[in-house]
């Protein structure tokens, strides 16, 4: 594969990520796990990769220590590769004592950086989006149009709509309104898309949409320059591309494929399940396009006499006798006997518990990590590291739709149990 040379990948994966409470509670977004076995952050890290970028700046703020443990350990250059992956933490110095405000100030806090490294273009990226993309073909685009920023966009619905920022091209693709996270229905006429450009595009959907852009921007180096230092905006969004339209040629590149914003426990949830099925939205199987994660070297699931159907079942797995459908069993993962799974997100453990381990535990009364026996779980995400006891029931009939419990949360109807947490032996949770 053909490197590219001149242009150099900002990943922000600073956020909170609040609406994924409490998954979100002790990583940030981009650390969240994902199909068992992955992370958030090692998507666009992945496409970053496929696409010929090799040098790469993750800008982190929010509960970022597993996100750093993570980053340097997957994704270590060799010195004669002349990449790097280089973590740039928020931090308070002597000219600015403040946090990442936003995205665009995040970058603005950077510049320094950014300056002493000899690149013609900069490609910004989201770390928490599902997605694969081939920058490069961006990069044309953009190189094309002449452009001075090129953001990403796709069509979305107007149900949507007030999650996005939504903008209007004019016949060739330059932007020429963009309005963050309309909120009424006079603004969405206000910035109804060009068809006569997203048609030329090759869409063939509803006219009862809205052009979105997806977080992805590519900036031509004086640009990127003159807009962050002209500018007090805290958000690219919000702020810097609403003024920017009129001063510098802002282009839009058409994407037409799956990519998935997963901010709420419902769409994250929904994303997930969404693997388990014969031909998913998103598709890890891309035998030249793998999605790359930390190395851990474990051995292959251990599966007795189970019934399993329309599942993953991720490495060092142990299940025993067990009835799951419709579910992700993440590394690590222990299912004792008689449990029964059923629309599960379990995402395993951090380590394996040895005998002694669980002699101690025992006799304090604490539950195993993983599920113990004859337990049923139902629609329900179960993080890392929890404990959950015997004949536990988590059942979806007669659920509430909102609660939070010092041990569980309930968002959507969807079950959580955060990470770490002990379900007692018995426990009813609806």
């Amino acid at each position: 594969m053909q490197l590219i040379e001149n242009l150099i990948a900002i990943v922000l994966a600073g956020g909170q990520g609040s609406r994924l409470s409490p998954l979100t509670e002790k990583r940030s977004k981009p650390a969240v796990p994902i199909a068992g076995k992955f992370r958030l952050i090692d998507v666009p890290m992945s496409n970053c990769l496929h696409s010929g970028i090799r040098k790469m700046f993750v800008l982190t703020q929010f509960a970022s220590e597993s996100l750093h443990r993570h980053l340097t350990q997957t994704y270590p250059f060799p010195p004669w590769s002349n990449g790097f992956a280089q973590i740039l933490a928020a931090q308070q110095t002597l000219s600015n004592s403040n946090w990442y405000q936003g995205t665009a100030d995040a970058v603005r806090q950077n510049l320094i950086y950014l300056r002493n490294k000899d690149f013609e273009y900069f490609i910004i990226l989201s770390g928490d989006h599902l997605y694969r993309m081939n920058y490069r073909h961006m990069l044309e685009t953009h190189q094309a149009q002449n452009a001075d920023v090129t953001v990403s966009v796709l069509p979305i619905s107007k149900e949507n709509a007030d999650q996005f920022g939504v903008l209007k091209t004019d016949n060739k693709g330059k932007i020429v309104s963009f309005y963050e996270k309309p909120d009424s229905p006079e603004l969405l006429k206000l910035f109804a898309p060009n068809m006569q450009w997203v048609k030329a595009q090759g869409y063939s959907g509803s006219t009862d949409c809205m052009l979105a852009s997806m977080g992805i921007y590519i900036f031509s180096r004086k640009a990127l320059f003159e807009m962050l230092e002209e500018s007090n905006e805290s958000d690219f969004g919000k702020g810097i591309f609403p003024q920017a339209i009129k001063k510098y040629n802002v282009v839009a590149h058409y994407f037409d494929d799956y990519w998935e914003d997963i901010g709420t426990i419902k769409s994250f949830y929904d994303a997930m399940i969404d693997l388990t099925k014969p031909e998913p939205k998103f598709n890890f199987y891309e035998e030249n396009k793998p999605i790359y994660t930390h190395a851990r070297f474990l051995p292959g699931a251990q599966i007795d006499d189970c019934n399993i159907t329309q599942s993953l079942i991720c490495d060092a797995a142990r299940l025993d006798h067990s009835e799951i459908s419709g579910s992700i069993v993440g590394v690590r993962s222990v299912v004792k006997k008689g449990c029964k799974l059923r629309g599960v997100v379990l995402m395993g453990a951090d380590f394996m518990e040895m005998e002694g381990e669980l002699k101690d535990n025992d006799s304090n009364g604490l539950p195993p990590v993983g599920i113990g026996e004859k337990t049923v779980i139902e629609k329900a995400i179960i993080d890392k590291n929890a404990r959950i006891g015997k004949n536990v029931k988590m059942l979806a009939a007669g659920r509430s739709n909102e609660k939070t419990d010092m041990n569980y949360s309930i968002r959507d109807g969807i079950l959580i149990v955060p990470k770490d947490a002990v379900i007692e032996d018995g426990a009813v949770i609806s």
